[in-house]
């Protein structure tokens, strides 16, 4: 067992941290190492190193922070397979979940890497005679991260690569639940040439948290994770006068309609519900089929595939789901099963009782499906964050978007038709952020921007692409008037371009 440390001005160190919290193996269900909680002397001496670096690296040519992207992108593209494996340990997702992790991650870096051309400001000669207007974007200073369990390396690579390309220095505060990706991130980093103090990590719970909101040397704060903590974050952050990107829950609706490719559906619905034990924000965790043969169908179809999910720890070979994150996260996904087969629901597929041989003490939840799912239910209402669709019939096109828009969440949804009418309405009307069209888990590719409605996000910006470099950048806008010899006295109206 070993003690997993922060990382300040490129050390390891203890700091001032006296307590550690477990870090277990889910599949395992036993504790493999332990992580330092810091505490508020260890964020100042981490925002402290931020700052001092951002006087070098705020004025260090874009091209030559782009360059340090370039070598990261090449280092973890080649050691993509250790970070899949480090994740997998400790997150419990299988191999090659945790691979096509990595490879989002990748996506973020390589569009960091345009850095250059992405920072470039506008210019205008002559907007008045004699006067020239110029655009610039600048970095804004130290800048923290909170992020998920559920993503280690992949939430905290949309968040590094475009806050350090545009100039600033960062502060990393992992989840406590799998923080080793966090410190292999910042090694690959270091092997890329990035500068002692441009990226620091501490590790911890809520008292590092709130240092972080409180400092007074901290501009800006992103974070992923539930919606109250968002809210919390967001409230607080801002209260301290800092930008404030906090990104929450989800419950994410995928409509069928009846002209729909059902066993297409079906596929896309397993792979949406279940990978990686339903522990995304982007899961899709309630298929709304319009139409009760449409719906009697589409049960039909899920069972048997529910039924056959392989389930096993992440190097089982064929795995395609592994248990859950914690103990407290098996007992909450079972608890809501119950209560929602107390409340009517019928347990189609029940995963509440599934037992893994050789691996008894893990925190394993099999995969659940739940029929004649109501809108007052709380596996409804409530984000499960597990191993469990339910399905919600409606009975017609309307009801199901009038079911959707009510919602409080407003992260991602899918519709699944063949009608290009349907499609087109549903993209326009529908009041959620991310929306497929045939596509269950439509995240945005690197060079867009990823980011919820309504209560699944509280701030202006979303995350990585162009919203995050204005999230990472302030703008400045010089007018400039040189001298030519002709004086014109003191003007007392207020200025103007004519």
């Amino acid at each position: 067992m070993s003690l997993i440390q922060h990382i300040i001005d490129g050390q390891l160190t203890k700091g001032q941290s006296t307590e550690t919290t477990p870090v277990f193996d889910p599949a395992a269900g036993e504790q493999t190492n332990e992580v330092l909680v810091g505490t508020p002397a260890d964020i100042d001496a981490a925002v402290e190193s931020a700052k001092r670096a951002f006087q070098q690296w705020s004025k260090t040519p874009p091209t030559k922070r782009a360059a340090v992207m370039f070598r990261m992108r090449d280092i973890l593209d080649r050691r993509r397979d250790e970070v899949a494996t480090t994740i997998s340990r400790e997150h419990g997702k299988t191999h090659d979940d945790a691979l096509g992790e990595v490879t989002r991650a990748l996506d973020v870096i390589e569009y960091a890497c345009g850095i250059a051309e992405n920072l470039k400001g506008d210019f205008s000669r002559d907007a008045a005679t004699g006067i020239d207007v110029c655009g610039e974007r600048q970095a804004i200073g130290v800048v923290a991260g909170i992020t998920p369990f559920n993503f280690p390396a992949m939430v905290p690579l949309w968040m590094i690569p475009m806050a350090i390309a545009c100039g600033n220095c960062f502060v990393l505060k992992p989840s406590e639940r799998d923080p080793s990706s966090a410190n292999l991130i910042h090694a690959l980093y270091e092997e890329a040439g990035l500068p002692p103090g441009v990226l620091n990590v501490v590790h911890g719970g809520k008292v590092a948290v709130d240092s972080l909101l409180d400092h007074k040397d901290v501009q800006a704060i992103s974070f992923v994770g539930s919606t109250p903590i968002a809210e919390y974050i967001y409230t607080r952050g801002c209260a301290s006068g800092k930008r404030v990107q906090a990104l929450g829950g989800a419950k994410n609706h995928m409509v069928i309609m009846p002209d729909a490719d059902l066993d297409q559906a079906a596929d896309a619905l397993m792979g949406a519900g279940f990978g990686s034990a339903g522990e995304r924000c982007m899961a899709i965790s309630v298929a709304v089929p319009i139409g009760e043969e449409t719906a009697d169908k589409l049960v039909e179809k899920l069972t048997p595939r529910v039924e056959a999910l392989k389930i096993g720890p992440y190097h089982q070979q064929g795995a395609e789901m592994g248990p859950v994150i914690s103990r407290d996260a098996q007992t909450r996904i079972k608890g809501l099963i119950d209560q929602g087969e107390a409340e009517g629901a019928q347990v189609v597929v029940d995963g509440r009782d599934l037992k893994m041989p050789g691996y008894e003490s893990g925190f394993w939840v099999g995969g659940t499906l739940l029929d004649h799912v109501t809108e007052k239910m709380s596996v409804y209402k409530q984000e499960i964050f597990g191993p469990v669709l339910s399905v919600l019939r409606a009975d017609s096109y309307q009801q199901a978007t009038d079911l959707i828009n009510a919602h409080e969440y407003g992260n991602g949804t899918a519709i699944f038709t063949r009608d290009g009418d349907a499609a087109r309405d549903f993209a326009a009307n529908i009041q959620v952020g991310m929306v497929g069209v045939n596509v269950p888990i439509p995240v945005p590719v690197a060079y867009h921007s990823f980011g919820g409605w309504k209560r699944s996000i509280f701030g202006a910006h979303g995350i990585y692409g162009p919203e995050a470099i204005h999230f990472y950048t302030k703008l400045k806008t010089v007018t400039t008037r040189w001298p030519t010899g002709i004086r014109s006295g003191a003007e007392f109206t207020f200025p103007s371009m004519k």
